[in-house]
This record gives C-alpha cells, structure tokens and sequence, in this order.
C-alpha cells in the first residue's frame, strides 16, 4: 500500500471522530466528493495483514450505527469487497485475519432485523400477479389464459412472501453463515440505485470468483486466488443474480455477462432451480436487447413495454367526418335516383336556379324564410340568421331535383299538385 494511499486513510479515520453530532449530515454529503477515498479503503480491504483494517471497519460500523443515510449507503458500497474477503479467509482456514470483518458483517445484520423500537422485523415482498401487468411482463404478450375455475378463482389475486422475523447471531458458525450474508445481499440490493461503478464491479468479481473457484472453469477465466470450491446457496445466488442484472443495464456489460454466465454455470451443477429460473430469465429479457453502449454515466434504467394509458379509437368510430360523407353519399344516391327516372320518363330537366334568399319560395311553394320555432327545414343547414339563409349548393340541387320530380309524377298522373308537399 502507497504512503499516499494510507495518509489518506488516516486523515479520514480523524476527521470523522472529532465531528459535531450537527455537522454530520454536511460531512456526510462531503464523502463523495473525496476521490482518492474510495480506491485508497478497497486497498485496504484487499490486505489482510494491514494494521489499518481494523480501524476501517470499526469506522464503517460507525457510520452505519449512526442511521445517516448517506453513511449507511457509503459502508454499503464495500460490502461484496468484504464477502469476499470473509470467504476467501473461510476457505483459506484463516480466521485470525478476518474477525474484524465478521464483527462488521454481523453487526450490520443485527441493526437491519430489528426496527427502531427493538422490535425484529417481518419483511414482505408481493409477488406479481400474470393477470396484471408488472415491469417485467405484459399479459398480452403471454396469451390467452383458459379461463377455468381455478383461475378464475386465482384471478386478481397476489401472493405475499414473508421474511422474518430472524435471530440475532454473535459468531459466524457453517450453518449460518450464508443465512447472514444472504439477508446482507438483500439489504445490498435494496440501495442499488446509490451503488457507484465501482461497487458493481466488485459486485460481478465477487459473483464469478464464488462461482467457479475449484473447478474447471477458473483455468479458463485465468484466476490465480484460492482454488478451494465454495459452498453457495441457492437463495445467495439469487441475490447474486438480482445485482448483476442491475449491473447489466447500468453500463457494465462484460463483467455482468460473464458474471451472469458462471452464476450459471455453478447452479447447473449444484442443480439449483430457484438460481437457474432467475438467472435463465434475465438471459433471455436480455437476449437482443441495446447493451452495446459503454456509457457508464448514461441514464440507469430497464427496457419494459409501456401499456396505453387511453384506450386506441376505432377505426369503425362514429366520428364528424364519417357522418358528413355518409350525408354526401345518401345525397348523392338521390341525385341519381332522380336522374334515372328522368331519363325513363323521357323528360328534359330544366334549368331553375334557386337564389336562397328570405323572400323567396322554391318551386313547390315551400318557403325559404326561417322557422318561427328556431328549427331549420328538412335538409337544410340553417347558418345565417333570421333575414337570410345560405343553403349548401348540394343541398340546393337536390331540392330541386325533387321538385321537378314532383312535377313529372303529377303531369302523368293528369292531377295537380295542391297543398304544400313534405320532403
């Protein structure tokens, strides 16, 4: 470790001692902005023999103990740094070198399982339901659903899961060890959003070391750490999985990959099913998906279908447009009626303008003036005002067109016309 690396270190175990329980928030915004911080605590972690981890970690547990957010976020960055190194100086038989990493580990357990009062906490998880769509599904991308008794029964409903209440543990033992760093993954993966890109990194490195170390695999990935296999869990893998996936889509492509691949690759041959569902699916939801882009800084986010908000209007919608074309076909099925039995008839259609104005009769005597009742006459779109009426020229043609048909029946009939005539 350089000189510089651990005078940094040492300035940031004094600073924090001599703080003001009011300037804790302040200072705690301030961390991020002390680049050479970060690098300097992982190099740290990653010595065993170094006198300064002791008091690293004491300080982490500090700032978790102090309930600061952004200090609980800030120890949670180096928590898969510090599974590591647990069980690689569990498989190395070791344990000397790693109790102050247990006392850190085992004391963020025992504040996450109690609540403020004491009092152990009952976690819950609601499990989507296939009828209702969710970030990860559309349920009209599965199909048709038979819709028998028992799903209909089913239909609606959400599954609960619960978790808790835990026991609180003084020691690391083989039988608990990975029941507390499992719930530490879970907390881990509840802060992702706030993890840097470093965090995420050590994230996959811890994720494929686990995986393959004392196996074929670790020749091909060109690791030299230890070659003692480790034993997993199914429900640590799955934990494993749900932060690669992050890590996948927030710009780390080629470590989450072969991450996700020796996940893989290690539940197939414990043959775990729950770790091979999660990992199988995240698979595929990625399969062609735009992971190409080694934008780090880019926006973080998970490509999902977007169900409409509004319903999507027919095309057989009754609408302005289609009523008034209606109208023009309706008209224009007249005009040729009319022109048809005209030309059967063998009489000439003669020529009768029709100026629209209020004084004046159409020739079957109906008046043009506007109704006292405020009602326009039949087939007539009244636009104007009491004195005066303008009439479509559509409108007007077919007015006349039934007049002089009127006028064609009465002739060969030899009866007049008497009265007014309703149209």
């Amino acid at each position: 470790m350089l000189a510089m690396d651990q005078g940094v270190v040492e300035e940031w175990l004094s600073e924090y001692k001599t703080l003001p329980d009011n300037a804790v928030s302040n200072y705690a915004a301030s961390l991020k902005d002390k680049g050479a911080l970060i690098p300097a605590l992982y190099k740290v972690m990653r010595e065993n023999y170094s006198d300064l981890l002791e008091p690293v970690c004491h300080q982490l547990f500090e700032f978790y103990r102090s309930g600061e957010p952004q200090l609980q976020r800030f120890t949670l960055q180096f928590l898969p740094e510090l599974l590591w190194s647990l069980l690689s100086v569990s498989a190395a038989r070791d344990p000397h070198t790693s109790g102050c990493i247990e006392a850190l580990l085992l004391g963020i357990y025992n504040l996450e399982i109690v609540d403020k009062d004491g009092q152990s906490k009952i976690l819950s998880f609601t499990v989507p339901s296939l009828s209702k769509p969710s970030v990860y599904h559309e349920p009209s991308a599965i199909g048709s659903i038979a819709l028998t008794e028992g799903a209909l029964a089913n239909h609606g409903l959400s599954r609960v899961v619960y978790s808790g209440p835990h026991l609180q543990r003084e020691n690391f033992t083989a039988q608990n060890r990975f029941e507390v760093l499992t719930f530490l993954l879970l907390c881990y993966n509840a802060a992702l959003s706030y993890m840097t890109a470093t965090s995420l990194q050590s994230l996959c490195q811890l994720s494929s070391r686990v995986c393959i170390c004392g196996y074929p695999r670790q020749q091909l990935r060109r690791y030299k750490g230890i070659s003692t296999r480790l034993t997993v869990t199914s429900e640590f893998l799955v934990q494993l999985i749900t932060g690669i996936h992050y890590a996948l889509c927030s710009g780390e492509v080629d470590l989450g990959s072969k991450a996700l691949d020796d996940v893989l690759y290690r539940a197939q041959l414990e043959l775990l099913p729950e770790a091979l569902l999660v990992g199988n699916a995240i698979k595929s939801s990625l399969h062609g998906a735009a992971l190409k882009s080694n934008n780090k800084e880019g926006a973080r986010s998970i490509q999902v279908e977007i169900t409409p908000t509004s319903s999507r209007i027919s095309r057989n919608a009754v609408t302005s447009l289609s009523i008034r074309g209606h109208r023009w076909k309706r008209h224009e099925s007249q005009e040729a009626s009319v022109e048809s039995d005209a030309a059967v008839g063998g009489v000439a259609i003669p020529d009768i303008s029709v100026t629209g104005t209020s004084g004046e009769r159409l020739p079957n005597g109906e008046s043009m003036r506007p109704r006292l009742d405020g009602r326009a006459p039949p087939d007539c779109d009244p636009v104007g005002g009491a004195s005066e009426v303008s009439l479509d020229l559509r409108g007007q043609e077919v007015r006349r067109q039934k007049s002089v048909r009127r006028m064609v029946e009465n002739e060969g009939s030899g009866t007049a016309s008497t009265g007014r005539s309703q149209y």
